[in-house]
């Protein structure tokens, strides 16, 4: 067994079907007698069945959370807090909502209790990004993270087979980077490769039924696993691509991570033969980067960047923001090969059908560089 560090901390966490009827008791431990409420319009009929539930103890609402949690809405988010006088404050929805929950605590203090009705997994991380000028920055906080968590499968039931899809995707990739995360530790590992299981085993039987609740569940669960090993675990090539992308061409959330996961797998698998291994297990295949992708194809998702709305000429321009601020990554990061990986991820090339001298990799080279960024960490 190799020696390792486990750090913690972790929210509570109420998982089941109908769950939201617990939501006065939980907003009351947290001892808030005035919650706030964030979400996007699309959740208003959630909200007021949240608000119906709570009743005296709602102050307010705030129903114009954005991707990528611009720091303009969070202000104008945080200005309707204060003057709603609100002591807490409870997210409904995705990553949009859950995330300037996120920022309103870290500016507020203030207690914050997340429902979410994605399987993005924002919820159950300290990491919070922010995009301010067209550019996206991450941070990590404790104090970002909720307090509780919510897990109400029945409020997945109605998030269509598409987006159930590409959601479930962007979990998986939270997982799969953590795999080869330096800081991952045995916990970490089992529960990525369960939450991976968990997903690849349910989102096609969504895809067929999106009111199957036994797979709804196993897909929340999956979500939730694989949102744990992301908040516990530091990131590497594939959240640096997204949050370059999504930052500075305002691309869809997981729509981009859906379409950029299979190549950012394929680009580090070889540095990584342990986690590849475990991948394969977690996904019942022998060719992960290959399956990826054509599950984003089996919802009708885009595989490439280009129907997403990015332009060909940022290409260059995410090369050069990605190497301004680089993650560690197992594979040594050089300008020639991203931007080779960008144009295939730009034309949504299924990653085995390409072949590049800027992305062969020489495993006896890499073997001897890997050692290297693991002692960087």
């Amino acid at each position: 067994m190799k020696p390792f560090i486990s750090d913690a901390p972790a929210s509570r966490v109420v998982f089941g079907v109908g769950t939201l009827s617990d939501l006065r008791f939980e907003v009351s431990r947290l001892g808030i007698r005035r919650a706030f409420f964030l979400s996007t319009a699309a959740q208003r009929d959630t909200i007021a069945i949240a608000r119906a539930s709570i009743s005296d103890l709602f102050a307010g609402d705030f129903a114009d959370a954005a991707m990528h949690t611009p720091v303009s809405v969070t202000n104008a988010a945080l200005a309707a807090m204060r003057e709603a006088n609100a002591d807490g404050l409870v997210s409904i929805g995705g990553g949009s909502a859950i995330g300037l929950g996120e920022a309103l605590a870290l500016r507020s203090g203030l207690p914050h209790l997340a429902v979410p009705t994605t399987y993005a997994g924002s919820e159950m991380t300290p990491i919070l990004g922010q995009t301010e000028d067209g550019v996206k920055t991450t941070m990590r906080d404790p104090v970002v993270q909720p307090a509780t968590v919510l897990y109400d499968v029945e409020l997945t039931l109605t998030l269509p087979p598409q987006m159930s899809g590409v959601s479930g995707l962007n979990a998986i990739a939270h997982a799969a980077e953590a795999l080869y995360a330096p800081d991952a530790d045995p916990i970490i590992l089992l529960m990525a490769v369960e939450g991976i299981r968990a997903l690849a085993g349910s989102l096609p039987l969504i895809g067929r039924d999106a009111e199957d609740v036994d797979a709804r569940s196993d897909a929340l669960y999956g979500a939730w696993l694989c949102a744990t090993c992301l908040g516990r675990t530091t990131v590497a090539l594939h959240h640096k691509l997204c949050h370059v992308l999504g930052g500075t061409f305002d691309l869809p959330h997981a729509e981009t991570h859906a379409a950029v996961l299979p190549q950012a797998y394929a680009y580090n698998a070889p540095a990584v033969p342990e986690a590849a291994a475990l991948l394969r297990k977690a996904l019942a295949t022998d060719r992960p980067a290959q399956l990826l992708f054509d599950m984003t194809a089996s919802f009708g998702a885009p595989t490439a960047l280009r129907d997403l709305g990015m332009p060909k000429d940022g290409i260059d321009r995410a090369v050069e923001l990605i190497f301004k601020n680089p993650h560690a990554n197992p594979r040594p990061l050089e300008p020639d090969a991203i931007r080779a990986l960008l144009e295939n991820i730009w034309t949504g090339q299924r990653p085995d059908a390409w072949r590049s001298r800027s992305m062969i990799l020489r495993v006896g080279a890499v073997a001897g560089r890997v050692s290297k960024f693991w002692e960087t960490i």
